[in-house]
């Protein structure tokens, strides 16, 4: 590293900016929305724990896009609060290396212009490629969040971890890791269970440095030579359910030796012809004076995209990848907490005494013991995403989005 590089890593480091979700939503329109306001985060990536919850939608961008750095500042007006840039399955085997090029190229430009960047994260296609990226930024340094680390295993998992930490070393501030499981060994029945203990352990040596662990069911899915339809979600993909339902067993636990998971990639983004029934009531649209939206929703084949995040978040997980904009909106708006999970989580945690006691709504029961790891981690998500107002549903909270 030469000493102009240092320097620029210096100054830039000053110059770094919270990030704050629904930051395009002001004035009364927010506070209609919204009992509690999101709060901002990032600004000086220590905060493990509530940054990994905080990524949300992560939008994948190719590393040989021409307008890269424009595009990165243009999403994040938009709302985009993490972003990856993708040297692996979506750059040319004859583009690698303009794809690394720019990748520094962008990352040192975004961290001069002043702006709230988003927690960007590099792709990488092996772990080589780390110490090549951070041996080469400058000021880019500044603004670089992690490394996400493609077809994770117990055999590549090492090489991945020792590269991250000697970025960390070398750019001397924290960068964290994501790894991508995906691998055919994970996707094994025969071979699947001890490769999560040995991921498991693997990662648990490494807790301070990984952010978040992605789920990558494209990957899985050509392992069986199956593509998914729009009409389904991945949960409707017995074989690779069951890999999803094991990794948050084994990675996902509320016990303190867990990690976040985040929620496979929906491909799809146009309309077409469909088989079975739209999967949104209409009755929320209804109360909301939103008939037409949802018919804008169905038409996007954005109802099966909700569908899923529900079920991600049924089965333990948060966040999700996303490879186009329009799905940003939709995981944002069902992150937010809903005005009756946060009084129900407030009651939880205001006592640890035990005991079962009707919810504020008088709907159900709080059980406080078994309840509070989902109360703390409502409330964690509430920190970063706020609180809906009594009566403020996600048809209202995707409507302000969408039309903003």
């Amino acid at each position: 590293m030469t000493a102009g590089v240092a320097v620029q890593r210096e100054v830039s480091l000053r110059k770094r900016m919270p990030l704050r979700h629904f930051r395009q939503l002001h004035g009364p329109e927010a506070r209609n929305l919204f009992h509690r306001a999101p709060e901002p985060f990032g600004d000086d990536y220590t905060d493990r724990e509530l940054l990994a919850v905080a990524l949300g939608a992560t939008l994948y961008a190719p590393a040989t896009r021409p307008d890269l750095a424009s595009t990165i500042s243009k999403r994040a007006e938009r709302g985009v609060c993490s972003m990856v840039i993708d040297l692996e399955d979506a750059v040319a085997d004859h583009e690698v290396e303009f794809a690394k090029r720019q990748t520094v190229e962008t990352l040192n430009l975004l961290a001069s212009n002043g702006d709230s960047n988003p927690l960007l994260f590099v792709r990488v296609r092996d772990a080589d490629t780390i110490t090549e990226i951070a041996e080469q930024l400058g000021a880019g340094a500044s603004v670089l969040t992690g490394f996400v680390f493609p077809k994770f295993d117990s055999t590549t998992g090492p090489k991945y971890l020792n590269a991250l930490s000697a970025a960390v070393q070398l750019l001397d501030r924290p960068i964290y890791g994501m790894p991508v499981l995906e691998s055919a060994g994970l996707v094994h029945r025969q071979t699947r269970d001890q490769e999560l203990n040995r991921i498991a352990e693997l990662l648990a040596e490494h807790r301070e440095r990984v952010l978040a662990v992605r789920v990558g069911a494209t990957d899985m899915c050509s392992t069986f030579g199956i593509r998914r339809d729009r009409d389904l979600t991945i949960y409707d993909v017995r074989v690779v359910a069951d890999v999803i339902a094991d990794i948050v067993n084994y990675l996902g636990r509320a016990d303190g030796t867990g990690f976040v998971i985040t929620g496979p990639v929906w491909e799809y983004f146009a309309d077409h012809e469909r088989m079975f029934r739209p999967l949104l009531r209409t009755a929320p649209f209804e109360e909301s004076d939103a008939v037409p939206f949802r018919q804008y929703l169905v038409s996007r084949d954005l109802d099966g995209l909700l569908r899923e995040i529900t079920l991600d978040r049924a089965n333990g997980i948060q966040g999700k990848t996303v490879i186009h904009p329009s799905h940003v909106a939709a995981v944002h708006a069902l992150s937010v907490v809903t005005h009756e999970e946060y009084s129900d989580a407030l009651d939880i945690l205001q006592v640890d005494v035990g005991g079962v006691a009707a919810s504020g709504y008088r709907n159900k029961m709080n059980e406080m013991r078994p309840h509070r790891s989902w109360a703390r981690q409502t409330l964690l998500r509430a920190r970063v995403f706020g609180v809906a107002n009594k009566g403020v549903s996600f048809v209202d909270l995707l409507t302000a989005l969408v039309t903003v």
